[in-house]
């Protein structure tokens, strides 16, 4: 998942320090070019340090290329320069192995340490959390304590949410509404629509309106007040917890059979779930790694309340839903 926004404002000029990783002699190196989302890559991602961690160990130069990840990657076909793909989930698996091009992950599930059963032998998770309302606690003093409480909360309660065309938080929503809804999933977005003051292309917009004030919860993940408290020292920001269940999303990598550096990438594949990888995600990405041992999450995330229910659709699942639940959603916010 990601850093809330507030840290550009505290991390301000570590791209500079990044962009500079390996100086010239990457020049003669071998080159692993891996797609990624635009948080990642940000100075505020967990990019800088996972290109700092790898190049040490691969003798090799790690280049990120950031954008759609899945647009792109369908659009370039085997014809991609891509080696490594990263930040794809569950909800876009099935377009993205439509497309032929990736190779088996030869990773061991067994160590992952999930809220649900891994079973992918070409996608292999690196982090992951739920989806959720976070909110300021001085200034919501009464939050929803339920879905259903957010729907019949007044009107002038105001949420920013991502669009689902656009973000995977935001096609989660509809995946995460639907679950709970079924059917009444439009007149769920009926009761929803008129406390969305905007929505965003992103989530980096809809958080930074969060963090300044200009909206009362957004749509986020359980564990991003863990930056709040960690970073900033500020214990006010919550994410609401609901008993209809928060749905579950883990962000996944996988290699192209089309890599010129087939032995690079299968490294790579292997470092994700290496115990350097697993043990910088909890504050590099502000998310649960996908392997959890002693020491790899901060006394703090002990804090974080955990939804007793977690809700997830296989991506077969996840793809059958996802143009019934788009129609919906456009049909509520057009």
């Amino acid at each position: 998942m990601k850093r809330p926004l507030t840290a550009l404002r505290l991390v301000a000029g570590t791209a500079l320090l990044a962009a500079t990783t390996g100086g010239a002699q990457a020049e003669d190196l071998p080159v692993l070019t891996v797609y990624a989302p635009d948080y990642f890559t940000s100075e505020w991602g967990p990019g800088p340090q996972i290109e700092k961690g790898f190049e040490a160990r691969c003798g090799c130069d790690l280049q990120f290329v950031a954008g759609d990840v899945l647009s792109r990657l369908m659009l370039e076909g085997d014809k991609t320069k891509a080696d490594i793909v990263i930040g794809l989930n569950t909800d876009q698996t099935a377009r993205a192995r439509k497309t032929g091009l990736f190779a088996p992950s030869h990773e061991d599930n067994s160590r992952l340490t999930l809220p649900i059963k891994w079973t992918d032998d070409t996608f292999i998770p690196f982090n992951w959390g739920e989806t959720a309302f976070v909110y300021d606690k001085t200034k919501l003093k009464n939050p929803p304590k339920s879905f259903e409480e957010l729907l019949d909360a007044p009107d002038d309660l105001k949420i920013a949410i991502q669009d689902p065309r656009s973000s995977v938080s935001g096609l989660a929503l509809l995946l995460w509404v639907k679950a709970v809804y079924g059917d009444r999933a439009p007149e769920a977005w009926a009761k929803l629509k008129p406390k969305v003051l905007t929505v965003t292309p992103g989530w980096s917009e809809s958080y930074g309106l969060f963090t300044d004030g200009e909206v009362d919860m957004v749509l986020s993940y359980t564990t991003s007040p863990a930056y709040h408290i960690i970073a900033e020292h500020d214990d006010t920001k919550a994410a609401a917890i609901f008993p209809e269940g928060h749905y579950f999303m883990a962000e996944l990598v996988g290699q192209l059979k089309t890599s010129k550096h087939p032995e690079l990438a299968q490294d790579f594949m292997d470092y994700v779930l290496s115990d350097d990888f697993q043990g910088m995600i909890a504050t590099a990405n502000w998310s649960y790694p996908a392997i959890i041992k002693e020491g790899f999450l901060p006394p703090e995330f002990a804090s974080l309340p955990r939804p007793n229910k977690t809700i997830f659709y296989s991506e077969d699942e996840a793809e059958a839903l996802r143009q019934p639940a788009l129609d919906e959603w456009l049909a509520a916010f057009r």
